[in-house]
């Protein structure tokens, strides 16, 4: 597993998790691992204690988790039918008063992240897609107009890349780089 180059020690959580498109279509998830990543985002904080954030869970082959797939672009259909499972994110867009619900996604954001964490930590990979349809996830899933499709997961454990065209493949190679931090804190960055 390649490591983050990071510029101080940070939780290996974070500098070892990656979003990989090589899943290993022979394995499935046990209940208690969806579960307990499932429990995880549900404990994300949000604006409020709203918690905005809606799941769709499918598992692989079932009717939730084709019509997920459906809704992806090619490029991530390519790749995504052979993960455990997909989620679709949806956030609730109003507030219980009726009044819009601005930061909805933000707090979906944080839910997806400790999603993400602990399925990292159970030996999972998760890769989170923003490459799909959400016309065409509303009419398949028929969600309500409070429901905005925010963003969708693939679930699984790590697969050869020998599966991977030579373009995906190549992009598994490529070891992860962030921005320093000199270029996103604007002010206040310590020496």
């Amino acid at each position: 597993m390649m490591r983050a180059i990071t510029s101080v020690d940070i939780h290996p959580l974070f500098a070892e998790r990656r979003s990989p498109r090589a899943f290993n279509a022979a394995t499935s998830i046990p209940t208690t691992d969806l579960i307990a990543i499932l429990e995880a985002a549900r404990w994300a904080p949000s604006s409020s204690n709203t918690q905005p954030w809606r799941f769709l869970v499918g598992l692989r082959g079932d009717e939730v988790f084709n019509g997920i797939l459906q809704t992806l672009v090619s490029f991530n259909q390519g790749w995504a039918f052979r993960a455990s499972a997909l989620i679709l994110v949806t956030g609730v867009n109003r507030r219980p008063d009726g009044a819009v619900n601005a930061g909805y996604q933000y707090d979906c954001g944080l839910s997806v992240a400790q999603l993400t964490l602990e399925a990292h930590s159970r030996g999972y990979a998760a890769h989170q897609m923003g490459g799909f349809d959400k016309a065409k996830a509303v009419e398949i899933f028929e969600l309500s107009e409070e429901l905005t499709p925010v963003i969708t997961i693939a679930i699984g454990k790590e697969g050869s890349i020998d599966q991977l065209d030579e373009d995906m493949a190549a992009r598994e190679k490529t070891p992860r780089i962030r921005k320093e931090l000199s270029e996103i804190v604007l002010r206040g960055l310590p020496n």
